[in-house]
């Protein structure tokens, strides 16, 4: 069955992005005002900046301007992403883009003047303007590395270009990969990315399951030369700038916006793989015995434990499970969050031209959009309360913070989302006494909230370092050795318990994270602040509420190891991250045993 276009789908499933503008018309005229503004601000502060008052006046009005680019650029971004065959939509983002382009050359002028200031200076304006420190630190961490005002200005001028390769690889995937049907004993099924992303590869039917990957595979393979050439442009325009800013290492250049050290990075992706694999593989072998599966494959590793014990979820559920899950975090915070079905926060319809996932965003000021496709299963509602946990964090910390200073830096980011998830998975398990619905629990707290986060993501981040020590020793790449790199870190990770073959090597080709710079460990970090911050929360209910509704409200206040220690958790040492390992090891000793129990 091919899927609906996005005329067809129920407007009352769809998020409302007339909320941000009521017309294209309204957008437009907005557009317009924001150039004025901008050209205001340009002529009043161009050589007017002498004072830390005049600083503190000039970054209120900088705050205005950005709060009305995200607006523009939320209602462009949106619509292209719920159809990107639509030839209107794609046009209305490439408008913004150009647009912000053009608005980013015009202001560089304001960092540029402020990075030439004398740390005694920057530090006046934090005194004067407290709600501004996060962002005289990021001036002050920034200064080493700023350029001279015209490259700058050039640099921002050239943005449009810049993001060209996500672009393409986005475009590419949501409109011009083009997925046969396969057979299997005699039956048709029709195949998409999205198909193949949302259903298949949950399969319990492992014929169909790995025909399905089979012949995902051969598409994406049809494409990897050209997606490596894609990323090539991304990753080489990298090293450019982390050279032209003074950087000996991609990796380092992509670090310093976060606030963390290399040694965070790399401990990330060292401890999980050496100490977190065998726990992994010890599952694996279970689902393997479980299954009947005469080996292990790539194909397989989504399957649930007890496929018959795996109720469907249809929509109109999803608030109560929403509800339950949320409620140990207080009726103001629930009551918030719930708001999301009534004031359509969420796009659910799946539809040609989508993109496939999901996302939070909130512009500053508005109520959160999150894009998803719903598939009544209990793998959406884990998609849905993580993308509501990023929404509430949003939320509360735009009720404290200033626009400059309300997103939290990307090693913590996650942490919210992958709380929520925990906190659903501690629901489900609290309902019920019976081993089979515990064991349930338990499985979806591994594979939806862990696996994705701790292990998909987290192998992403070991390929990233494998691909630019390559750029920074002055090397390239074709389809083929991003495939061989993927391929060795599969097979490091699963060992012997998984079969990783040339399919599997594709994998590469599945994510847009390899274009958001040092994104994919963050998401293993996060969990590891939202796993401690969780159990002391079982411990300590009250403190635990207190500390973690502390940290929502944070922002950029802090820098991301101060934060995590306002939800009571310490990461200057691996110790939280060994810890959160054994948290996992006991998970699957509890699987094991429910499992011996129910069998016996």
């Amino acid at each position: 069955m091919a899927l609906p276009l996005r005329k067809d789908v129920p407007l009352e499933q769809t998020w409302n992005v007339n909320d941000l503008y009521p017309t294209k018309k309204a957008w437009s005229n907005d557009l317009r005002n924001t150039e004025i503004l901008v050209t205001n601000f340009k002529t009043k502060y161009t050589n007017s900046l002498t004072t830390p008052k005049d600083f503190k006046v000039a970054l209120e009005d900088y705050a205005t301007i950005q709060k009305h680019l995200e607006w523009l650029e939320h209602f462009a971004f949106l619509q292209q992403s719920v159809d990107m065959t639509n030839p209107e939509a794609n046009q209305l983002l490439r408008t913004f883009s150009n647009f912000a382009a053009q608005i980013s050359a015009q202001l560089t002028f304001f960092k540029t003047v402020a990075l030439e200031k004398t740390p005694t200076f920057l530090d006046e304006i934090a005194t004067l303007s407290p709600q501004f420190k996060p962002v005289i630190r990021e001036w002050k961490n920034a200064q080493k590395h700023q350029l001279a005002p015209e490259v700058e200005t050039l640099l921002a001028s050239l943005e449009p270009i810049f993001n060209q390769p996500e672009n393409i690889y986005t475009q590419a995937r949501a409109a011009d990969f083009k997925f046969p049907d396969f057979q299997v004993a005699g039956k048709n099924y029709p195949l998409s990315f999205v198909t193949y992303e949302n259903s298949y590869q949950f399969s319990p039917n492992h014929t169909v399951r790995r025909a399905a990957f089979k012949n995902f595979s051969n598409v994406l393979n049809n494409y990897k030369n050209t997606l490596a050439a894609n990323y090539y442009a991304q990753v080489l325009r990298e090293k450019k700038i982390a050279t032209l800013r003074g950087y000996s290492s991609v990796i380092d250049y992509l670090l310093a916006d976060q606030e963390v050290s290399r040694d965070l990075f790399d401990r990330q992706i060292d401890t999980i793989i050496a100490q977190l694999g065998p726990v992994m593989q010890k599952y694996v072998k279970l689902i393997q015995k479980q299954r009947h599966l005469s080996e292990m494959t790539f194909a397989d590793l989504q399957i649930d434990l007890d496929p018959d014990f795996s109720p469907k979820i249809p929509l109109d559920q999803a608030p109560k499970y929403i509800s339950d899950a949320l409620q140990i975090l207080g009726t103001n915070y629930q009551e918030m969050i719930l708001q999301a079905f009534s004031k359509r926060w969420v796009d659910f319809p799946t539809n040609k031209g989508k993109e496939s996932g999901g996302f939070e965003t909130t512009p500053y000021g508005s109520h959160p959009y999150i894009l998803m496709s719903w598939s009544n299963e209990l793998a959406d509602v884990y998609t849905l309360v993580h993308e509501l946990g990023h929404a509430g964090q949003a939320l509360l910390t735009q009720q404290q913070q200033n626009i400059l200073v309300s997103e939290p830096s990307l090693y913590i980011v996650e942490a919210p989302s992958t709380f929520n998830e925990l906190l659903l998975t501690h629901s489900i398990e609290q309902k019920s006494t019976d081993k089979r619905m515990q064991r349930f629990a338990y499985t979806k707290m591994l594979t939806n909230t862990y696996y994705h986060n701790f292990v998909t993501h987290l192998l992403e981040a070991a390929f990233q370092r494998e691909v630019y020590t390559l750029i920074d020793a002055g090397q390239g790449f074709d389809g083929d050795k991003l495939c061989a790199i993927k391929k060795s870190i599969l097979q490091r990770f699963w060992g012997d318990a998984v079969k990783i073959d040339d399919n599997a090597a594709l994998t590469w080709m599945r994510q847009s994270h390899y274009y958001m710079g040092l994104y994919s460990y963050s998401y293993s970090a996060s969990l590891t602040i939202a796993t401690q911050a969780f159990l002391k929360l079982l411990a300590n209910p009250t403190k635990g509420v207190a500390n973690w509704l502390a940290f929502l409200k944070l922002g950029n206040q802090k820098t991301p190891l101060e934060a995590a220690k306002v939800a009571g958790v310490d990461v200057s040492t691996k110790k939280p991250l060994e810890e959160t390992i054994a948290f996992l090891d006991s998970i699957v000793d509890k699987i094991i045993l429910l499992t011996n129990q129910l069998e016996g």
